[in-house]
């Protein structure tokens, strides 16, 4: 968030094996408020917001919530308190350029979601007037936040053609966790960031064309982040961006979704250099993408 102005499995262990890219960006994870935090109360939000003084614009990644007040952390790890009232206007980008508006509810705002406000002044207190976010941020969040995985479904007859080639491989790695890494990449990331660079997304598909060309290969996407900020905060960021990679993986680079294991996040786990460094920092701050192989099926044709 940046203030602008007043005007206006034993699987997660393979992950770790990854070796680090050396074009890695640099930057420093965002630092949420923490879980116990307070949050001031200080009455019912007024429900009419017309007159009153215009109080900075806000830019940042919701980081907690409590019933109508919203905590959002910025870049910087500075965190600023917001309420919302029943006149605050909440809106979501989308559609052809990003251009379309949508209305949405309140129940539209949750925590791992980057969102805008324009906010007014109620005493020394900040009402959120406007927020914006876009329908894909929201959407990762929210599959974030219902606990669900990173799938993409196929169309039905895409579905029942793979249909047997998925049991007939899952049969014959099920209850088997010794796996063969036949070749690792790592994604980096911006401070606080899940989007993947077009570099980034041309190295995805080049290692999913490398397991295409492995016999019985699987994917593994598991994402990190470094040890700055609480725990839950950065368990949410890193399983968005597995998430995202897992989406480029799917939707740009074609790969199967029948021929992936269950991406995870993993926090802070498993560092790959040292968090008391920024340089370490930034090497911590990935997501790594593994091709697995297991020994059951190692050495059978496709």
């Amino acid at each position: 968030m940046r203030i602008i102005s007043s005007k206006p499995i034993a699987l997660g262990l393979f992950a770790a094996l990854a070796v680090p890219a050396t074009t890695s960006l640099s930057a420093q994870e965002v630092e949420p408020t923490a879980a116990s935090s307070d949050i001031n109360v200080y009455g019912e939000v007024p429900s009419d917001l017309s007159g009153m003084m215009a109080g900075p614009d806000i830019e940042g990644m919701i980081s907690q919530r409590r019933g109508n007040t919203l905590m959002v952390t910025a870049a910087d790890g500075t965190t600023s308190e917001v309420r919302l009232s029943s006149a605050t206007d909440i809106k979501a980008r989308g559609g052809f350029l990003g251009l379309g508006r949508s209305e949405r509810g309140a129940d539209a705002l949750m925590n791992g979601l980057p969102v805008s406000v324009q906010t007014v002044q109620w005493g020394s207190s900040l009402v959120a007037s406007e927020v914006r976010f876009s329908n894909e941020d929201q959407e990762v969040a929210a599959m974030i936040h219902g606990g669900t995985n990173q799938r993409f479904v196929s169309a039905e007859t895409a579905i029942e053609e793979n249909a047997a080639a998925t049991e007939a491989l899952r049969g014959r790695v099920a209850d088997i966790d010794n796996y063969i890494i036949r070749a690792s990449t790592n994604v980096y990331f911006d401070t606080g960031r899940h989007t993947v660079s077009a570099r980034d997304r041309a190295e995805l598909c080049r290692i999913a064309e490398e397991a295409e060309n492995t016999d019985n290969a699987l994917l593994l996407v598991v994402g990190y982040t470094d040890d700055v900020g609480d725990y839950d905060y950065n368990q949410e960021l890193s399983e968005r961006r597995a998430g995202r990679v897992v989406n480029v993986l799917q939707q740009d680079c074609g790969w199967a979704p029948w021929r992936m294991l269950t991406p995870t996040g993993m926090a802070e786990a498993d560092p790959t250099a040292d968090n008391t460094t920024e340089a370490g920092r930034a090497q911590n701050r990935r997501v790594a993408v593994n091709i697995l192989v297991s020994k059951a099926v190692d050495g059978l044709g496709g």
